[in-house]
């Protein structure tokens, strides 16, 4: 059975950061693509970063690129989101998302995922 189990998240001051890690466990998979999602309230869920084992350049949303940051372990099958210069409005619940046999497109553009975790909350405010 594939778990994802988030941790990291909290309150920050604008300007701040977190980092985010998710542990996959289960896989028996050959590829994958594992990526970092968020609701805010009120909004839908939205993709934030993702990687594949396919290789390739990480995604990264257009709101977030230049402050977050994805990386992973060396099997990919645990996978960190360090967020800097954090912004009110990236206050969200942050979700672990993985895609079977999928690219980081099929992930995040498509929102092809197969397992979510259980979510982390990430407040930022003064």
């Amino acid at each position: 059975e594939v778990q994802l189990v988030e941790s990291g998240g909290g309150l920050v001051q604008p300007g701040g950061s977190l980092r985010l890690s998710c542990a996959a466990s289960g896989f028996t998979f050959d590829h994958w693509a594992i990526g970092w999602f968020r609701q805010a309230p009120g909004k839908e869920r939205k993709a934030v970063s993702c990687i594949s084992t396919y290789g390739g350049d990480p995604f990264y949303d257009h709101a977030v690129n230049g402050r977050f940051t994805i990386s992973s372990d060396n099997t990919k099958s645990t996978v960190y989101l360090q967020m800097d210069s954090l912004k009110p409005e990236d206050t969200a619940v942050y979700y672990c998302a993985v895609g079977v046999g999928a690219s980081w497109s099929d992930l995040c553009i498509f929102e092809g995922a197969d397992y979510w975790g259980q979510g982390t909350q990430v407040t930022v405010s003064s």
